[in-house]
């Protein structure tokens, strides 16, 4: 139906007769004259009715916003004076010979202005979709996807499908379940992730793997997760951790390079530890030039038992955050800053500022300053830097409360005292996991999967002191987003074995729900590695969006539902008695 895109006029064209289809963007008749800027896919371009064409101009009078049309005509020059330098298309125009109405439209349930809610954007997504921002994000998602397709076959990967019903495997999220009507009683559960498929790959002697794959994890939803998702999946035999980073840092530098035009330079590589010390986090936003300060060792002897007593705790930590310029702030926003912090569970947030440094403590204001020596102060001015019209502020608790309450204010004060640059980009690998964590009543739970390869350690030292133990695991990070993940496998028998037993997993359950898995490393198991990259993520980072959703085209809400066809719903009550299910009502809740 059409010889060219709105969007793909140029100079090049004049004087020939295109045939344009998309919709109205926006008509305007100048009393005698009517423009259509007319869109599609590609962009947009005006479109000259002249009322000599009578035909044309009587159809055109008809246009209202988002009808959908045709156009033909010849396209023309614009005069120098009336060039449009913010559209694409403004060295042209086209006068138009012929106009069908393919389909109008009624009246838009959403603002043209785009003062839309985000309920309605997705209530009615196909017109969100139209918005150019909308469009060129899927776009350039679909740029990403093409790219690594292109890179991966270029590699010598193989792109080969695993099973989307199959078996519950521990990824750290509950599973959606789907029953099966042959097996009466029994599920199939949707896959967290193609884990144990792509390692039974690597056994069956495939090398290289990939796939672009839909993942499901039933969880608590934000800004950047879903409740299905797009992993880029890759997995290798006989390539070593420093090996699979090389490949897939090259492999993003150059999707970068080729849709952004950005040199993301090398990576640079963090260890765990150093990620938590420095800036609370393990995906470390380095835009923001704060970090924490630790300073135990200045106060553990002081009376004041809010710093003392952390400060001699093994488990304590007593760390601060020196902010530039911070001695502006008032105490109501140090009092919100207090509050923001109680959500990680601190109990509270001291701060000191120094309004003259040279002045000594007379140039200190602080309510825990007399509790605190002058060596004690200086000190910890020594320490942080800091100097004249900073704050200090301090976190006195569990460790990991203080890294993850000073980790998250430190983001907020940066973003809210623009101390981020937020046009630099900032990749780097965090390495060296802890094998294991503590869940707070003694159990190890996997920090990443039970599949992770300790690092450095046989089966019997790990059963030894599990706790003290590394993972062979690395995750790529992106301005404080984790991009992708992936590790050494486990390809022993007896490794895997006792990985389970440390997660308290016992010899039945083992055979239960992986016993396939255990009789398969007893093959010839070559030494496998793999790195799973979030679609979603990078192609939200790619578009310049915090947004997730913003880059699906049918996404769901936080409440994990669909507003445009009303997913989850009721299920046919014939269906369910096929299945052996019953549906049990909520009580009453006076009941």
């Amino acid at each position: 139906m059409r010889t060219q895109y709105c969007g793909q006029l140029n100079k090049s064209l004049v004087g020939q007769t295109v045939e344009l289809c998309g919709w109205v963007n926006r008509r305007r008749d100048l009393g005698g004259l009517i423009f259509v800027d007319m869109r599609d896919r590609e962009g947009i371009v005006q479109v000259v009715v002249d009322p000599d064409m009578k035909d044309v101009f009587e159809v055109a009078n008809q246009l209202r916003n988002e009808f959908c049309i045709k156009f033909t005509g010849e396209v023309r020059a614009r005069p120098d004076s009336q060039i449009n330098k913010d559209m694409a298309t403004g060295e042209v125009e086209v006068l138009a010979t012929a106009l069908e109405i393919i389909n109008r439209s009624d009246a838009l349930p959403l603002d043209s202005k785009q003062n839309n809610s985000e309920e309605q954007r997705l209530k009615y997504r196909y017109l969100d979709l139209r918005r150019s921002e909308m469009s060129n994000n899927i776009k350039l998602r679909a740029k990403a996807s093409s790219f690594v397709r292109r890179f991966l076959d270029s590699n010598d990967f193989l792109d080969i499908e695993t099973p989307v019903l199959t078996k519950a495997t521990p990824e750290g999220a509950r599973d959606y379940l789907v029953p099966s009507r042959v097996h009466k009683g029994s599920f199939y559960a949707l896959p967290q992730s193609p884990q144990l498929f792509k390692q039974l790959l690597m056994m069956s002697g495939f090398d290289r793997y990939y796939q672009i794959v839909k993942c499901f994890r039933d969880e608590d939803l934000r800004a950047d997760r879903q409740p299905e998702f797009t992993q880029i999946d890759i997995e290798t035999s006989f390539m070593t951790a420093d090996q699979v980073r090389e490949v897939t840092e090259k492999m993003i530098r150059e999707m970068w390079l080729e849709l952004l035009n950005v040199d993301l330079g090398e990576f640079p590589v963090m260890s765990f530890a150093e990620a938590i010390r420095r800036f609370g986090s393990d995906k470390p936003d380095l835009r923001n030039p704060l970090e924490l300060v630790d300073v135990a060792d200045l106060v553990k002897d002081v009376e004041f038992k809010v710093f003392s007593g952390p400060a001699n705790d093994e488990k304590g930590r007593v760390a601060v955050l020196c902010v530039p310029g911070g001695a502006k702030l008032s105490r109501k926003q140090i009092d919100e800053y207090g509050k923001f912090v109680s959500i990680y569970g601190a109990k509270g947030l001291a701060w000191m500022k120094v309004n003259d440094k040279a002045a000594g403590l007379e140039g200190i204001q602080s309510p825990v300053a007399k509790f605190l020596s002058e060596d004690v102060i200086s000190g910890i001015l020594e320490r942080t830097g800091a100097d004249s019209g900073d704050i200090i502020l301090f976190g006195a608790d569990k460790a990991n409360v203080v890294s993850e309450a000073l980790g998250a204010l430190r983001l907020k004060v940066g973003n809210d005292l623009e101390l981020s640059d937020t046009k630099a980009w900032t990749p780097l690998w965090v390495v060296d996991f802890p094998m294991f964590e503590e869940d707070g009543e003694g159990n190890l739970h996997a920090m990443h999967h039970p599949f992770t390869s300790p690092l450095g350690v046989t089966a019997k030292e790990l059963k030894e002191n599990p706790a003290a133990a590394n993972s062979n695991a690395y995750d790529m990070v992106i301005n404080g987003y984790e991009v992708g993940g992936g590790s050494v496998r486990i390809h022993n028998a007896e490794m895997q074995e006792t990985v389970f037993e440390i997660l308290g997993i016992e010899e039945k359950e083992q055979q239960l729900k992986f016993g396939f898995l255990l009789e398969a490393l007893k093959y010839g198991t070559p030494p496998h590695a793999g790195l799973a990259f979030g679609l979603d993520r990078l192609a939200m980072l790619l578009c310049g969006t915090e947004n997730i959703r913003d880059v699906i085209a049918f996404p769901k809400t936080t409440a994990a539902a669909c507003l445009l066809t009303d997913a989850p719903s009721l299920a046919n009550p014939a269906s369910l008695e096929e299945l052996a299910i019953a549906v049990k009502k909520a009580e009453d809740k006076e009941a």
